[in-house]
This record gives C-alpha cells, sequence and structure tokens, in this order.
C-alpha cells in the first residue's frame, strides 16, 4: 500500500504553469537532470510539450528554457552549456531570470543555480510568463544555508526516535537501521530544494554511543542517504561526538591537544570522505550536555574545533561548533549567576583564533529559543569569526507544534536587527543577516575603525517527522518555508513568504482559504506570547518535556531562575550596575538602551529588570495589567483563529481541514490552561487585583 504523505508546496498543481507549455532543458549535469525530470514530468501530466538538448541551440520556439550557461547577457541560442559539477561545494547558485513577450529564459552558470531557478518559476506559477518584459538575476545571500536534524537512529528512552521532535517517527532511521525505502527521503530532499536548503545534518547533535558509529560501522547507510541529498543539490553532514576517540577508536583520551586524538580523527576523515566526496562536514556540540569535552581536558573551544578543522579541511570539510555552552550546575540562591552569560564569556576571548573552515553556531537568543529573547551578543563580538545564526524552526517553546505559531515574522525581526543602530537610521550599519552572510561592515568599537565579517551562514533545528502532515500540524509546513526562504533571501516579507506558501499549498483554493490562514499566522506569534510568558520572562514551561505552563518549572533548579517572582516585584536584574553584567556585553548603544528600565523596551523588561508589578511600561500599563490583561487577550485571538478558520475550512481537503481543527482546538485548551495558571501565580503574588474584575482564580 503506498504511503499517504501531504505534498506540502509541492502538489502537482502547483507546476501547471510549467507542464501547460513548451519547455526546453539544456546541458548536462547531476541537477540538470533532475531539473529535466521535474519538467518531463510536469508536460506529461498538463499536456505542454519538453525537449532535452545537450546544446543550447533549436530553443526558439519554447516558452521556457532552462540552460547551463554563463550569464553574459548573449542571446541563448549563442550559449555555450556548462557542465559543472554538483557537488562542487564553491558552486555558484546563482540563476539569471529574463522574460520577453511572455516567454522566459532561466539560465545559470552551475546546475545547483538552474535547479534554483526552476522553482523559481514554479512559485510564480503563472505570473512568470505574465507582464512586463524582465531580465533579473538572483543568488542567495550566503553558500550556507542549513537544516540540523535531531533525529536518533534507536529510540532514546529519553527524549524518542527524534529529539524535540513533534511530528511522529524520523523519516530516516527505524528500529536501528536506516529505512530500506528512502523515497520518502527523496520526496523531503525535493521540498528542501525547493526553499533552497543545500546543506543537512541527519542525526541528533547530542551524539549516543549508537549514533556516533555513522562514522564507522554504518557509513554505508550515510552513503545511500547522501545519494539521495545530493539528487537535489543538498550537502549531507554528521553531527559526531567528541569523545568518539573513546567510544569508537579504543583511546583513553579525546584531548584535542594529543597527537594521538588528532591521528584518529585524520583518519576516520579520510575514510568518511573516501566514501562521501562531497560530504558537508561534522556538527559538534560539546561543554553543554556532559563529556568529556575540551573544558574536561582545561582546553578551549578553539582547541577542540581546529582540530577537527586540520582533519576535514583535505576534503574542504567544516566543522560546525555548535556555541551552546551553558551552565546548567548553578545555585539558584545566588542572584550573581546568570545562565546567559555563559556563551559570551567563554567565546568572546577566542574570536579570531578559529580556523577558517570553523563556523561557529550561535542560537539567536543567549538562553534557548525562548519566545522573545534579546539578539545573543556573541553575534556581534566576534568580528573575525564565522559566526552562523542558529534558528529553531521545530516549535519546541511555541506550542510544539500542536499550536499554530508562524514563525517568519519572529524570525524577520531578528534578522533585520542591527546592534550599533537602534533606530535602523544608518544604512551602513549591518544587519544581524549581515553579521550571518558576511555582506556587512560595522565599527567594532567607536573609533577603531570598520572591519569585514566572514561569512557564517544560517541553521535550524528541523520540525519534520514521518507524521502524514510531515509536521504534525500542516500550517507547520509554513515555518519550514519561510525559513528556506529567509536563509536565501532575508529580506523577504514574511507576509508575501505566508502568501507563496499557501499559493503553492492550496493552487486554485478560493481567496477565502488565503485570508482565514493569514488569520490564524499572520499575528500567532505575539498571540502565543501574549498568552503564556511575558515581558522577556522565559521558561515558565514544564520541565523536561517543555510543553504546557509551570511558573516555577525551573526556578529553583540549578539550570537557573528566570523570574525570581515574589511579593514584591518580578524579573531578572542582568544591568551592570546592581546585577549579573549581562547587559554590558552588548556593544553601545544597546547596552546603554537595556542598562536603564526607562529605555528597556517593554517586551524584553523582565529580562533585563527586576521591577516592581506597579512599575508603569511605556505603554502606560502597569506589569501586573499588562499581564492580566495580554493573558486574557491570547486566548480570545485564539478564539479568533478558531473562527476564521471554522469559516474556510470546508474549502480543503478534508484531511488537512480535520486535523487543523483539531490542533486548534487543543492551542485554545492550552492557551486558556496558560491564561488561568499565570494570571492566578501572579494575583496570588503581587495581591493586587485585576482592574478590570475579570475572574482570575
Amino acid at each position: 500500500m503506498t504511503e499517504v504523505v501531504h505534498a506540502a508546496w509541492l502538489p502537482d498543481d502547483a507546476f501547471a504553469a510549467i507542464g501547460s507549455r513548451r519547455v526546453v532543458v539544456a546541458g548536462d549535469g547531476a541537477l540538470t537532470g533532475t531539473v529535466a525530470e521535474e519538467v518531463a514530468a510536469a508536460t506529461k501530466r498538463f499536456g505542454g510539450g519538453f525537449s532535452r538538448l545537450e546544446v543550447g541551440d533549436g530553443v526558439a520556439d519554447a516558452e521556457l528554457v532552462l540552460t547551463l550557461a554563463p550569464s553574459s547577457g548573449e542571446p541563448v541560442e549563442a550559449l555555450v552549456v556548462s557542465t559543472t559539477s554538483a557537488t562542487d561545494p564553491t558552486a555558484d547558485e546563482s540563476f539569471r531570470f529574463t522574460r520577453e513577450a511572455g516567454a522566459v529564459v532561466v539560465q545559470a552558470p552551475n546546475d545547483a543555480g538552474l535547479l534554483h531557478g526552476l522553482f523559481h518559476v514554479v512559485r510564480l506559477g503563472e505570473a512568470a510568463f505574465d507582464g512586463p518584459d524582465a531580465d533579473e538575476t538572483h543568488a542567495p545571500a550566503t553558500d550556507l544555508r542549513m537544516l540540523d536534524h535531531w533525529d536518533n537512529v534507536y529510540a532514546h528512552p529519553t527524549t524518542g526516535q527524534v529529539e524535540r521532535g513533534y511530528s511522529g517517527g524520523s523519516i530516516f532511521y527505524d528500529d536501528g537501521l536506516v529505512r530500506r525505502d528512502l523515497a520518502r527521503v527523496e520526496r523531503y530532499a525535493r521540498l528542501l530544494a525547493a526553499v533552497g536548503i543545500n546543506h543537512v545534518a541527519i542525526n541528533n547533535v547530542n551524539v549516543h554511543e549508537h549514533e556516533a558509529r555513522l562514522l564507522t560501522d554504518d557509513l554505508g547507510d550515510v552513503v545511500r542517504l547522501a545519494a539521495v541529498f545530493r539528487r537535489w543539490g543538498i550537502r549531507v553532514h554528521l553531527s559526531v561526538s567528541f569523545a568518539s576517540p573513546i567510544l569508537l577508536g579504543g583511546l583513553s583520551t579525546a584531548d584535542p591537544l594529543d597527537q594521538n586524538v588528532a591521528h584518529w580523527w585524520v583518519r576516520v576523515a579520510a575514510r568518511v570522505w573516501g566514501a562521501i566526496p562531497d560530504l558537508g562536514g561534522f556538527v559538534v556540540m560539546a561543554d553543554a550536555d556532559g563529556g568529556p569535552d575540551p573544558f574536561t581536558y582545561g582546553r578551549t573551544h578553539a582547541d577542540g574545533a581546529n582540530m577537527l578543522a586540520a582533519a576535514v579541511e583535505p576534503y574542504d570539510g567544516l566543522i560546525h561548533w555548535r556555541a551552546f555552552v551553558r551552565d546548567h550546575r548553578q545555585d539558584w540562591r545566588d542572584r550573581s549567576t546568570d545562565r546567559a552569560r555563559t556563551t559570551y564569556d567563554h567565546l568572546r576571548p577566542l574570536d579570531g583564533t578559529f580556523s577558517d573552515n570553523v563556523v561557529v553556531q550561535v542560537k539567536y537568543g543567549p538562553l534557548d529559543f525562548q519566545v522573545r529573547e534579546p539578539l545573543s551578543p556573541v553575534l556581534a563580538a566576534m568580528p573575525r569569526t564565522r559566526v552562523a545564526l542558529e534558528l529553531q524552526v521545530t516549535q519546541e517553546y511555541t506550542g510544539q507544534q500542536q499550536h499554530a505559531v508562524y514563525l517568519g515574522p519572529q524570525w524577520s525581526q531578528l534578522l533585520g536587527f542591527r546592534f550599533w543602530d537602534p533606530d535602523g537610521r544608518d544604512d551602513g550599519s549591518p544587519t544581524v543577516a549581515d553579521l550571518a552572510t558576511g555582506r556587512g561592515k560595522a565599527a567594532e568599537d567607536p573609533g577603531t575603525g570598520t572591519w569585514h565579517k566572514p561569512a557564517g551562514g544560517f541553521a535550524a533545528v528541523s520540525n519534520v517527522g514521518d507524521d502524514e502532515f510531515w509536521t504534525g500540524h500542516p500550517f507547520a509546513q509554513a515555518n519550514l518555508y519561510a525559513y528556506g526562504r529567509l536563509c536565501w533571501d532575508p529580506t523577504l516579507d514574511p507576509g508575501a513568504v505566508l502568501d507563496e506558501w499557501v499559493g503553492l499549498t492550496f493552487p486554485g483554493a478560493p481567496d477565502a482559504v488565503g485570508q482565514a490562514v493569514h488569520a490564524v499566522l499572520d499575528r500567532s506569534w505575539e498571540t502565543y506570547e501574549q498568552y503564556t510568558a511575558p515581558l522577556g520572562v522565559g521558561f515558565m514551561v514544564r520541565p523536561d518535556h517543555h510543553y504546557g505552563p509551570d511558573v516555577d518549572g525551573y526556578e529553583y533548579t540549578p539550570w537557573g531562575a528566570y523570574h525570581f517572582a515574589d511579593r514584591d516585584g518580578i524579573g531578572v536584574d542582568r544591568t551592570v550596575r546592581t546585577g549579573t553584567g549581562y547587559a554590558g556585553q552588548y556593544p553601545a548603544p544597546w547596552s546603554a538602551i537595556y542598562e536603564s528600565p526607562s529605555t528597556c523596551p517593554d517586551a524584553l523588561l523582565l529580562f533585563f529588570h527586576h521591577v516592581p508589578y506597579t512599575h508603569v511600561l511605556h505603554s502606560g500599563k502597569t506589569v501586573i495589567q499588562h499581564i492580566y490583561d495580554t493573558h486574557f487577550e491570547g486566548v480570545s485571538q485564539v478564539e479568533a483563529m478558531i473562527g476564521a478558520w471554522s469559516a474556510a475550512s470546508k474549502l480543503v481537503d478534508p484531511r488537512v481541514s480535520e486535523r487543523v481543527s483539531e490542533r486548534l482546538a487543543e492551542q485554545l485548551r492550552s492557551a486558556t490552561e496558560w491564561r488561568d495558571q499565570v494570571n492566578t501565580y501572579f494575583l496570588r503574588k503581587s495581591g493586587i487585583p485585576d482592574e478590570r474584575g475579570r475572574r482570575i482564580y
């Protein structure tokens, strides 16, 4: 029986505009073959015509030409076709799109660009062929657009088949083995290619003992997976355990300065790249969840990363060093400790010491993907290091794909943030996206001139599993789509990106469907924030599984304290003057803005300050009234989301309609529980009643 899997943003009808026309694919190369297969299937389905040429002539009557060629502006008939390799890590992924009298030509210097050009035309649909003549060049903002999968080969007794996975089991692994049938992996690779993802890590960054053997005994299975992704221009990476020389090599140490350890990694790299010449590299998380790690041996993270970098450098391999250094052995009684400080304190002194093929992968906030955090100061503090911005597509702290929460607006805000220009008035001041892609200049500090940031890129934790809708909640597909598109172009409007997803996922649907999706998702991130953690407070969640409210769940644990609520006030003092000093890790002017309650943005007030419940926000409300109002408003917003979807739900596939309705019902139940627990907690702490007299328990 054929597995029923939702087509996401690539249903057959999304190819109607291409498939009904006369199309030529010209050139040679592995990905050109993939492009030709897509076009051949579409034209067969919709009655168009398809020709595959090895040279760029004979295309005069074509309505769409997809051709490998130098982007020189020469006429199509004169083009000399390129045969560059899809596995070249330095490949130019750009493409040129021209339209003249309704006929479209997509030219690319190699077949990776040609594949992206094909999906650009798919996104546009009929609009690709309509309108005035056009001549556009498209290129990704960065070469590194990566998804990290937290899949375990064996289902882990605590974290399951997919750690922080909310969409069923792994699409890669089953019962300790890579799946024999990789057809679904092929469909997934196609979805990723369509939005511009070009790198994936296929196993959990928390590498357990069995998963470590993907480097050795199970390497043949990695070869199989790499072959599938290669057809779609995607390079595979492996998460590896820093302790592998002990786990796999029989050594007594993993000390990065021990020559036996370094030589072991050299031998492993030679074997791995011998089997997979286009492997992207290794992903490493060290000194976060146990060891042995560099700190075990008194070494720095640069020592650890550079030892691995030397082993993979001959193969153009990368080391993704996940900068999740954290202190989870704090004494909650000691207010001078602060988990938010840890990554900066350890990594800032190492700027400029990492090898060129090391990418330091930094979470967008200093804690752990909370619904609202300030940008990590590490992103601005390492001008001589390749730093990648890490996001979380899987909704660990934003409703776990039970709740409809579109994260595009959050990511857009983060990508557009300027560390040296809070008002956004200086066009020369880099955004966070500029810092990640190496496209901007910035003052290192006043009076010291400028520097060019080396390119890092983007990484994120995937939200996919073997659920029939890929992401559990059908609307959570929009987050995976938006992540890929914003990696390609961080300046895209998240509302327009959502329009793209709706148009592709529900082709030909009445306008009411798109209107309902927007009514549910446009403000969903803000809505989730309203009924959960207020004003920058984080971790009011159930420990371990992180779903549902538990206001004091982490408050008295070694993981740290996050709100310090008492009868007089709430919030964490992270100021330089009286607190943990975290605010001082930011460059001016943000260090001064965050230091004072009078200038700190309301949305982050309790992240940086401990204030009385009667403190008046910039909005004019007191802190306590803001807590009450937003939690009631958040529930009302979810009720409105349900009403909007109910009106349009009969216009889509009944399977989608049923799943979305079921998830929205759970979102309302959960939001109500959040409202009642949080409001009751703070009423009892503060003793201050709701000025509007609403029921609080």
